[in-house]
């Protein structure tokens, strides 16, 4: 064995109480939970936008930029729900490359994953305290979800993860809403087991405990496009695919039905300025077709203080060190003329 176990981290009970959400924050999240849960039952018809950066690398540049979405949030709030998109951990496809806050290296320390967890913990109390919106982030390690499990609205399971086994049984257990998205070959079938599964009762061990759950029955899909065998972008945000899950779904006896679409990744080719169109279109479909109304609860999309990308290290603030984002001001308008179209 080569493994190299350097310390015991923290429990996520010690976590939680050395850097505990305040009473006031508690109480916050539990009624946005119950505004964005009556979204997903079909008790709101509120539309809702997941939107932020890619990767959350910088406590202040997205700290700031979730302050401009409040702002935001407050003139469309009879329409939109805004969920600040916070994700601290990085899927890479070779596992080669940065990899999230949560791994990003201490100033002081070539590595520190303690740091690491409070950096995050922090942030997502942080954006919860200043700005009154409660934050989403990716499930990418689920025995490390336990840290944010009290300071999270929503959840999404990637499309690299969402055939693991440990994944769906840890979202039976989550109480806020988890999104499923498509796997990269973009089978509807895969990503729709997995909302079976995590919509189940289920028994497992899980940080060292067997632990029982009752089932997740706010659990959906994402749709965030493919990848062919020729490593060609398939988008599946078109008419004709929302339908055909609208149909998959009806074929399956599960909760809520809904679909959350991902206006990036596949979907986009990762040019970032089509989302903007994307969005343009599912809101067309909306209004065209009362079923896609129905099904699709909002979209996902990736913003950040600059447009564009930029390479590690390169410390312009607030632009994505990953995946290209559309900027400020066009996500500012976009996010309004989402609540003129609806």
């Amino acid at each position: 064995m080569s493994f190299e176990f350097v310390k015991q981290l923290p429990t996520p009970k010690e976590i939680k109480e050395a850097y505990p959400l305040s009473k006031e924050c508690i109480e916050l999240k539990k009624k946005r939970d119950q505004e964005i849960a009556d979204v997903f039952t079909g008790k709101s018809d509120k539309f809702i936008a997941i939107i932020g950066p890619c990767s959350a690398d910088n406590e202040d540049a997205v700290l700031d930029y979730t302050t401009r979405l409040a702002k935001v949030q407050e003139k469309v709030a009879d329409k939109i729900l805004i969920i600040p998109r916070v994700y601290t951990n990085k899927p890479r496809t070779t596992g080669i490359g940065y990899k999230g806050m949560l791994h990003q290296p201490d100033p002081e320390k070539k590595s520190d994953l303690y740091a690491g967890l409070v950096a995050i913990r922090k942030m997502h109390i942080d954006i919860i305290k200043e700005t009154g919106l409660t934050p989403a982030d990716e499930m990418l390690y689920p025995d490390n979800f336990w840290y944010l499990e009290d300071v999270l609205s929503y959840v999404a399971v990637g499309a690299r993860s969402v055939e693991n086994q440990e994944h769906r049984l840890v979202s039976s257990g989550i109480d806020v809403p988890v999104g499923m998205k498509n796997p990269t070959s973009g089978d509807f079938s895969v990503m729709l087991n997995s909302v079976v599964a995590a919509q189940s009762k289920q028994t497992f061990i899980y940080r060292r405990h067997e632990v029982n759950t009752q089932g997740n029955p706010l659990t959906h899909c994402i749709l965030r496009g493919a990848v062919n065998k020729h490593g060609q972008n398939n988008p599946n945000y078109h008419y004709e695919d929302v339908i055909r899950l609208f149909n998959m779904y009806k074929a399956r006896d599960l909760e809520n039905p809904a679909l959350i679409i991902d206006t990036n990744h596949s979907n986009s080719g990762k040019q970032y300025m089509e989302q903007i169109r994307i969005v343009k279109e599912i809101l067309h479909n909306c209004r065209y077709n009362k079923d896609i109304r129905t099904l699709c609860k909002g979209v996902m999309v990736e913003s950040y203080i600059e447009p564009g990308n930029q390479k590690v290290g390169e410390g312009v603030y607030g632009k994505s060190i990953t995946d290209a984002c559309l900027g400020w001001k066009d996500s500012e308008n976009l996010i309004y003329e989402i609540a003129d179209r609806l």
